[in-house]
């Protein structure tokens, strides 16, 4: 790894951070973002030197303060900045003399306001002391592992009754990395991730990008052992050229889902307001990322959808899969989805129909049960019946994956289905995704159960169909590139030590 991507490093995994406009204004974002730090560190998850930097204060949260960080008496990898604009380019000064690697620069007023020459001036200075900047206007960094937390939105919020509750949560660790242009985003994106259980491995805002970009730390990732699946946030891309040869190579070992605004006229114009953004014609997008590998999301929620299905499912090659469900009008629903987004969902061939025939003689289904595909088993379903009718579909190769409509509301069902199902499904390297409807507990419960036995789960049919075709589309891609194997070999391998 070339030496301006290694210096990358001190973003997750510094040995000492200074936060400079570090103050104890309540609210404030010195405070929030140094007591992210004091709090990590007294709990020994953060263990590097800590730093807070302000003229004004001897010390906070007990620890020595510092009028400049030219008074620090040690090197610095990493400085938090929260000054006004015009003060940055001096603190960057000041950091060149005690070899600081990274810089996060949480300060706005730059080019999103027109402020060009001040920016130049940040890039000039840095780029003299080869020191690596996420920013300015972004939200910085989050990883968990380390206690590195430079988002300056507070973790919880108390209501007009005196009520705490969470507003800005940390998600837990996990195998998504997620980067953005937008902090806004970002953050919404945290608690989303967070709320769904969904772990993170690393967070990274990089606002106006004046130096670190989506290429940069895509590069940084494609090392990375903890990501195992990139989503990005963007509203234009730095150096196009770049872009394509990294982000193909990344797509290669782990898929990246990008969620590109600034589609319309208007939006673009929105974006350059927002962080200076720069966006070109959609339809040059699409053809980027589709030559890349990279999975477009047109909205918000599958965004996160295809990053669930991507991070917890193998890929396969296909079009056409089977449906199994319990419930006829959903299974019609997936079916209209399915056909949508360009999937197939085509009658089994004469073996596999026949075998579902036997199924029925000896009463190991309802005689009543559909099974030309979709295979709806009714409203009379017992465990036992889901899980040897998916035993037998996966054995079906006219089919690429399977999507699982289990609705728990049949009397006849506990929840002995929810096992054996993926039981059943680890034997076999194509993938299923799984849907149950509703929003109380047993649906929760169902959901989660089947997230935690590692196969992707929605509340929708159509959520469902939209997971599926990212997993063959991602798998096409793959094995166009000649990589396919590999990649399910390396999934295998990691499914089973985490066992």
């Amino acid at each position: 790894m070339e030496e301006a991507i290694q210096k990358l490093d001190a973003f997750f995994n510094p040995r000492s951070v200074a936060v400079i406009g570090a103050t104890k204004g309540k609210g404030k974002a010195g405070a929030i973002i140094f007591e992210n730090f004091a709090k990590n560190k007294r709990d020994g998850v953060f263990k590097g030197e800590l730093y807070p930097i302000n003229p004004k204060e001897e010390e906070l949260s007990g620890f020595k303060c510092y009028k400049t960080l030219s008074e620090v008496p040690d090197n610095v990898d990493l400085i938090v900045i929260i000054v006004p604009s015009g003060a940055v380019a001096g603190v960057l000064e000041e950091a060149g003399n005690k070899k600081t690697k990274a810089a996060v620069i949480i300060s706005a007023g730059f080019k999103e306001v027109g402020n060009h020459e001040l920016e130049d001036q940040v890039i000039a200075v840095a780029k003299k002391h080869g020191i690596r900047v996420l920013g300015p206007n972004c939200l910085g960094v989050f990883y968990a592992k380390t206690g590195v937390d430079s988002i300056f939105l507070p973790h919880y919020k108390t209501l007009s009754t005196g009520k705490e509750v969470v507003a800005t949560p940390r998600p837990i660790s996990g195998n998504i990395a997620m980067i953005t242009q937008s902090g806004a985003f970002g953050s919404a994106a945290l608690d989303y991730l967070a709320g769904r259980q969904m772990g993170v491995s690393k967070f990274v805002s990089f606002g106006n990008k004046c130096d670190a970009s989506e290429s940069d730390i895509l590069e940084y990732l494609l090392e990375d052992e903890e990501t195992h699946v990139v989503l990005i946030y963007l509203e234009d891309i730095k150096s196009g050229e770049n872009f394509l040869k990294v982000a193909k190579k990344v797509s290669l070992k782990k898929p990246i889902v990008v969620i590109k605004s600034g589609r319309s006229e208007a939006g673009a114009r929105a974006a350059a307001s927002h962080t200076g953004a720069i966006a070109g014609a959609d339809k040059i997008y699409d053809a980027a990322f589709e030559k890349t590998g990279v999975i477009r999301a047109k909205n918000m929620n599958e965004f996160f959808i295809i990053g669930k299905a991507l991070v917890s499912m193998k890929p396969a090659v296909g079009s056409n899969i089977g449906i199994l469900t319990d419930a006829g009008g959903p299974g019609v629903m997936c079916v209209d989805e399915c056909e949508v987004v360009g999937l197939t969902v085509n009658k089994f061939s004469d073996h596999i129909l026949k075998k579902f025939e036997e199924l029925k003689e000896n009463g190991s289904i309802l005689k009543i049960s559909a099974t030309n595909n979709p295979v709806d088993l009714t409203g009379s379903v017992i465990d036992d019946q889901f899980v040897v009718s998916a035993d037998l579909m996966f054995q079906e190769p006219t089919i690429s994956g399977i999507i699982f409509l289990g609705l728990h509301h049949m009397p006849g069902l506990q929840e002995k289905y929810i096992t054996g199902v993926a039981e059943v499904a680890a034997k076999y390297d194509k993938p299923i995704v799984a849907c149950d409807i509703g929003e109380t507990e047993m649906a929760l419960y169902t959901r989660e159960n089947f997230d935690r036995l590692g196969l992707p789960s929605y509340s929708s049919p159509e959520d469902a169909a939209h997971a599926m075709k990212a997993l063959l589309q991602y798998g096409s891609f793959l094995q166009k590139n000649n990589t396919l194997d590999a990649y399910i070999t390396e999934y295998n391998k990691r499914k089973t030590t985490t066992q």
